[in-house]
């Protein structure tokens, strides 16, 4: 392939979005990526559309739009494709977009895309076992906070014993003294 351009993971990486609690790549970034037009992406999937079921692509709803735009769209939102709601691909649906995009870019792009979710989900298999040792730490720690807080209670308690003990030794007795 000789127009070949090897995109930096960062590039990648700041394309991923977490929506529906899944792992997302939006219609308009992908398309950027690719070289093509978010219109032509879009009416590729719509007239491969049995290819795509809901868990390997899905349109965000209203609300999950206009949130989305909020926090990553400082720009004009009648501009770069954003009068649309976009459309969200899972993995899956990434590498069913190479099945229907065939362009030597859009084939390339995808196995730069796929390759990074993959070190992505090793990188959490390695870091398994930490997390799984976090979450029992975490766990045996949760609930205790009454316990530590009923422990420095009694530590007040007895500092102010101590204080008031310290203080009644030193207090210059007054009253009727006996003389023995």
């Amino acid at each position: 392939m000789k127009d070949e351009i090897a995109l930096p993971e960062e590039i990648i990486l700041s394309k991923i979005y977490l929506i529906r609690e899944r792992k997302v790549m939006i219609d308009r970034d992908l398309a950027l990526l690719y070289g093509v037009a978010t219109k032509v992406l879009k009416q590729a999937v719509r007239r491969n559309i049995r290819r795509f079921p809901s868990d390997f692509m899905f349109e965000m709803n209203k609300i999950e739009f206009d949130n989305w735009r909020s926090q990553f769209v400082t720009s004009n939102s009648n501009k770069m494709g954003l009068r649309h709601t976009p459309f969200c691909f899972t993995e899956n649906g990434l590498t069913m977009l190479s099945c229907i995009l065939n362009s030597e870019r859009a084939i390339f792009v995808n196995i730069q895309i796929i390759r990074l979710f993959n070190k992505m989900r090793e990188k959490l298999i390695l870091h398994k076992d930490l997390l799984l040792a976090i979450e029992k730490i975490n766990n045996k720690v949760e609930g205790q906070e009454k316990s530590i807080k009923i422990i420095f209670d009694y530590l007040k308690q007895l500092e102010l014993n101590n204080q008031q003990d310290l203080i009644n030794r030193n207090r210059v007795k007054v009253g009727f003294k006996q003389n023995k």
